[in-house]
C-alpha cells in the first residue's frame, strides 16, 4: 500500500501498489450519508488542502507500508472489513455503509475499536452505546433482510458514456457504483457548500453595510464637532451653575448671532467638573476620528463590494470551493474547522480570549467579542496588567500582562498595540491611535452596552504599523485559540 489519503469530511483513499499490475490502484471508502460506497476510483479527485482530523491522522500511521490482505464483508451486511498488516501488526478498516449512519472504524488486532470518523450519538434511555474506544466491535443491530433485493448490476445500469474502459473491464461492478453515485454526491456536497458559503457570505455583506451606516452616523458627529466644542465653552463659563443630579441646564448661546439659548445634556451621576470634560473629551474624540473616517470608509466599501461580487459569482455557478478560499484568503469570512468529526473526550471551557505572546515572551490576551471583552476585562485582568483598545473605533479589548511592581517592556506594549489595531476595523491601516492604560483605570458603567467602558487615566499612544511584528505575532507569537 502507498498511503491513505484523507478527503475530508467522510472520505477516505486507499492508494495501493504491487507487482501485479501497472500503476496504481484507488479504493475509495465514503462514508458520506449521501451516498456511502466502497470501490476503486479512477476520477480526478481533489487533494485535501489543510488539517485533518484525528481520525485519518491515525489510520494513515496505522496503514503506513502496511499490506492489504482481504476485502470481506461483515454479517452479511453492508459493512466491509479491509486487513492490513505491516511491521506494527495487523488492524482492519470497518466501513459501515449503512446510510446516514455509515462510519469508517478503526479497529486493532484483536477486533478493539482504536478510533471512529464520526463518533457515535449516545442512545436514548440510558442504554449503553454500541461502540466504545477500546472495546471489542459490535456491528449494527438487525439482521440482514430476507431478500436482499436487487444486485448492484440490476440496481445501476450501464452509465452515459463510458469515460474508463479499463475500469469497465477490470471492475464492472465498480465502475457501475462510482458513475453512479459519485456524480450524484458530488453535486449534492456542492450544492450544499454553495448554500452554505452563500449564507456566511450574506451575513458578512450584512455586517459590511453595518459598518459603513456605523461610519455615516460618526461622519455626521464630526461634521457637529465644532458645536459640541461650543457647548464645552458654555458649560465651563456657567460651571458655577450646575450641580449633580443635573440631567440638562439652559443657557445664553454666545455663539448664536440672534442670541438665543441652548439646551445642553447633562449626565446627573457625574459632578460638574465631569460632565464640562465630558464634553471637552467628546470634542477630542471626535476630532481624532477624522484623521481615520475616510480610510475606514474605503476599506468598508472596498469589503462590502468584494463579498458582493463573491455572492454574485457563487449564484452564476463558480466553484463554492474556490470562491471559499478566496474569500478567507482574503479574511472575508473565518475558515471553518476542518477536523470535522473530531472526537472529545471531554469539552474544553470556553475562553473568552485569544493569546499570544511578544517577542519577550509575555502573555497578550485579546477579546473575541464584545461580551468577551468584559468579561476579559472585569474579571480576567489583574489592575496592574496594561490595557489597550484603538482610539475612536470599536474593536477587541488587548491585555497585556505585567507582573506586579513591574514596568512593562516598550517592545512589549508595541506587540500589544499591533495586536489592538489589528482585531479593530483599523485591520491594515498604516498608522492607529491606541489607548493605553492600567487595568484599575478601566470602568463599567451600569447599563453599559455590551464591551462599552471607561477611562479615569493612561494615555493614547500613535502606532505606526509594522507588517513584520504583526506576522511574528500572529504566527509564532499565537499560543491558542480555543
Amino acid at each position: 500500500m502507498r498511503e491513505a489519503a484523507a478527503l475530508p469530511p467522510r472520505d477516505l483513499l486507499v492508494v495501493l501498489e504491487s507487482d501485479a499490475w501497472d500503476g496504481v490502484r484507488r479504493l475509495r471508502l465514503s462514508a458520506s450519508p449521501d451516498g456511502p460506497r466502497l470501490h476503486l476510483e479512477t476520477g480526478r479527485v481533489h487533494r485535501h488542502d489543510g488539517a485533518v482530523g484525528p481520525f485519518y491522522e491515525r489510520v494513515a500511521k496505522a496503514l503506513d507500508g502496511a499490506t492489504l490482505r482481504r476485502v470481506a464483508p461483515v454479517k452479511q451486511d453492508r459493512i466491509a472489513a479491509l486487513e492490513f498488516a505491516n511491521d506494527a501488526g495487523r488492524c482492519e478498516l470497518l466501513a459501515e455503509l449503512v446510510g446516514r449512519h455509515a462510519n469508517l472504524l478503526l479497529l486493532d488486532a484483536s477486533g478493539r475499536v482504536l478510533d471512529w470518523l464520526v463518533p457515535p450519538r449516545a442512545p436514548k434511555g440510558g442504554r449503553a452505546p454500541r461502540l466504545a474506544l477500546g472495546e471489542p466491535y459490535e456491528p449494527p443491530p438487525g439482521r440482514p433482510p430476507a431478500d436482499p433485493g436487487p444486485s448492484i448490476t440490476e440496481a445501476f445500469g450501464v452509465p452515459d458514456g463510458d469515460p474508463d474502459t479499463g475500469l469497465r473491464a477490470l471492475a464492472p461492478l465498480s465502475w457501475r457504483v462510482g458513475a453512479a453515485l459519485g456524480g450524484a454526491v458530488e453535486d449534492t456536497e456542492r450544492a450544499r457548500a454553495a448554500k452554505h458559503l452563500e449564507t456566511r457570505l450574506a451575513r458578512r455583506l450584512a455586517g459590511a453595510e453595518r459598518t459603513l451606516r456605523g461610519l455615516e452616523q460618526r461622519e455626521r458627529a464630526v461634521d457637529d464637532a465644532e458645536r459640541v466644542l461650543q457647548d464645552g465653552e458654555l458649560l465651563k463659563a456657567a460651571i458655577g451653575r450646575l450641580r449633580r443630579g443635573m440631567e440638562s441646564i439652559e443657557l445664553v448661546d454666545w455663539f448664536d448671532e440672534g442670541g438665543g439659548t441652548r439646551t445642553i445634556a447633562l449626565d446627573p451621576k457625574r459632578t460638574p467638573a465631569e460632565n464640562v470634560e465630558k464634553v471637552f473629551e467628546r470634542y477630542h474624540k471626535l476630532v481624532r476620528s477624522a484623521g481615520t473616517l475616510a480610510q475606514e470608509r474605503e476599506r468598508a466599501q472596498a469589503r462590502r463590494a468584494r463579498l458582493a461580487e463573491l455572492l454574485e459569482r457563487l449564484g452564476a455557478g463558480d466553484d463554492p470551493a474556490e470562491l471559499e478560499r478566496a474569500a478567507v484568503g482574503e479574511k472575508l469570512i473565518d475558515a471553518l474547522d476542518t477536523q470535522r468529526g473530531k472526537r472529545v473526550q471531554k469539552a474544553a471551557p470556553r475562553r473568552p480570549y485569544l493569546r499570544f505572546a511578544s517577542a519577550a515572551g509575555t502573555e497578550i490576551l485579546v477579546g473575541r467579542t464584545a461580551r468577551d471583552n468584559d468579561e476579559l476585562t472585569l474579571r480576567v485582568a489583574r489592575g496592574n496588567d496594561l490595557w489597550l483598545h484603538t482610539a475612536d473605533t470599536p474593536g477587541s479589548h488587548v491585555i497585556l500582562r505585567v507582573e506586579k511592581n513591574r514596568e512593562p517592556l516598550d517592545e512589549d506594549v508595541l506587540d500589544a498595540a499591533h495586536l489592538a489595531v489589528h482585531f479593530s476595523p483599523l485591520s491594515g491601516a498604516r498608522r492607529a491611535e491606541v489607548h493605553v492604560a492600567r487595568r484599575k483605570l478601566v470602568h463599567k458603567r451600569k447599563g453599559s452596552p455590551p464591551g462599552l467602558v471607561h477611562l479615569s487615566g493612561g494615555r493614547t499612544r500613535s502606532v505606526r504599523m509594522e507588517q513584520g511584528r504583526l506576522d511574528r505575532l500572529l504566527g509564532e507569537g499565537r499560543r491558542e485559540a480555543t
